[in-house]
């Protein structure tokens, strides 16, 4: 349907409602106009006159409970203030015309599930701008050591002639020199990815039980190649496998299957053909699954005992593959609802006490092997059953099967190629049950 057939659809509506009567639908010779008057306002949904009235009704009634989920008043401002909200409800009831077998929990959950795309971008950005404050508060030290150590050889601190008179207090001066360094600190720019690159990006997703034992591990793997330039699109890709748990592999239905099974190179059955240009091409796969408790790269132990009528709860991790770095770990815990905050005790890192979602975000900035085990311990009214499912998120630039590009090289003469490469590991589902 066309934009001005659907205004020309809303537009009719008005004219064709007889106040004097009470109604649920109004007919006009090609569609049906299904109602709900909802104070000032109306809920309309058009059908076609042979669609089914009792399904419709259905649908319209689940459609007017969801404006209170987003609206406060059924005014026309709040309607319009909330209206993306509204929008991105109504698509989850009908899909291209079609009614979706949901109900209103399920429409609050999928509306409330968070973009993976965004939660990587966030987790990035937050991480470059610690290392931008760690980095100018470690500059900041710097200069203020320079300065103690001038002061105790009796000379004057390089550097410092432009802030006054001997007189300034070292906290004056220490405040003026981290302002210096804000100004001139210049932002790192990330190098342009070259004219081959490629994406490694493996996403796991796991379940284990409370009681310990892994119910089940699935990881899966791709290396996507981009290519800008037309000169390098006749190029074989040079990969170190170093995996020892036996994941599969498979290449793209048009790569030279029986030159990567031989020399582990990634390379077109036809040599003469090119790599698409300006797009990105998934060459190569795998996939790991299994249930060997010592494949998990995060265990994760959640204890809770109770105690009277509320309940403590111990909850620690440790990083079983110590070569890789995991950041912005998020370890959820449920709380039941309506019994305020949790009381926490002893804690390894941040926490954050979600109360509309009943959520205690245990936050871990860095997993690694220097720092790879931690515990928190928080009481709060509950029985030990309110505290499952346990959900962990985070992201790695290490992938955790070793499976890497070392060299590129032209399909004619094995001339190396310059090539850039983005590694990605993401979480796609990880509870303890």
């Amino acid at each position: 349907m066309t934009r001005t057939r659907i205004e020309g659809l809303l537009a009719a509506f008005p004219k064709l409602m007889n106040t004097g009567k009470q109604h649920t639908f109004v007919e006009t010779e090609s569609v049906r106009y299904v109602y709900q008057p909802m104070e000032k306002l109306y809920m309309v949904l058009i059908t076609t006159k042979n669609s089914n009235i009792l399904e419709d009704l259905e649908t319209l009634r689940l459609f007017s409970r969801v404006i209170p989920e987003y609206c406060r008043a059924l005014e026309e401002n709040e309607i319009s203030e909330h209206c993306f909200d509204l929008i991105f409800a109504f698509d989850e009831i009908v899909a291209l015309g079609y009614r979706e077998n949901v109900n209103l929990a399920q429409i609050r959950t999928f509306t409330e599930m968070d973009s993976h795309e965004e939660k990587v971008f966030r987790a990035v950005r937050e991480t470059q701008e610690r290392e931008a404050k760690a980095e100018m508060r470690r500059k900041a030290k710097e200069l203020q050591q320079a300065r103690r150590d001038a002061e105790r050889l009796g000379k004057k601190a390089p550097g410092f002639g432009g802030f006054g008179s001997s007189a300034v207090s070292g906290g004056t001066t220490a405040a003026m020199i981290t302002e210096t360094i804000i100004e001139t600190e210049k932002p790192k720019v990330a190098p342009a990815p070259s004219s081959v690159h490629m994406k490694i990006e493996e996403k796991i997703s796991l379940t284990c039980g409370r009681d310990g034992g892994l119910q089940n591990m699935e990881l899966h793997g791709m290396i996507m190649l981009h290519i800008s330039d037309e000169k390098f699109a006749r190029i074989r890709l040079h990969v170190e496998n170093e995996d020892k748990r036996g994941v599969q592999l498979q290449t793209h239905p048009n790569v030279d299957k029986k030159l990567f099974t031989a020399e582990s190179q990634i390379g077109l059955k036809n040599p003469e053909k090119l790599f698409p240009i300006n797009s990105d091409v998934g060459v190569l796969k795998w996939r790991l699954q299994t249930t060997e408790e010592s494949f998990i790269p995060l265990t994760i132990n959640c204890w809770p005992s109770e105690s009277g009528n509320s309940c403590d709860v111990n909850i620690e991790y440790e990083l079983q593959e110590e070569s890789l770095e995991l950041n912005d770990v998020v370890i959820m815990i449920p709380l039941p609802s309506g019994v305020g905050a949790p009381v926490i005790g002893e804690i390894d890192g941040e926490y954050r006490h979600d109360s509309r979602r009943n959520l205690l975000e245990w936050c871990l900035p860095v997993i690694d092997a220097k720092n790879k085990s931690g515990s928190l311990e928080f009481s709060i009214a509950g029985q030990p059953n309110d505290f499952f499912p346990v959900q962990v998120s985070f992201i790695s630039k290490k992938n955790y099967c070793n499976i890497q590009v070392t060299k590129v090289t032209q399909v004619d003469g094995n001339s190396p190629v310059r090539f850039s490469t983005e590694t990605t590991f993401l979480v796609d589902k990880y509870e303890i049950l």
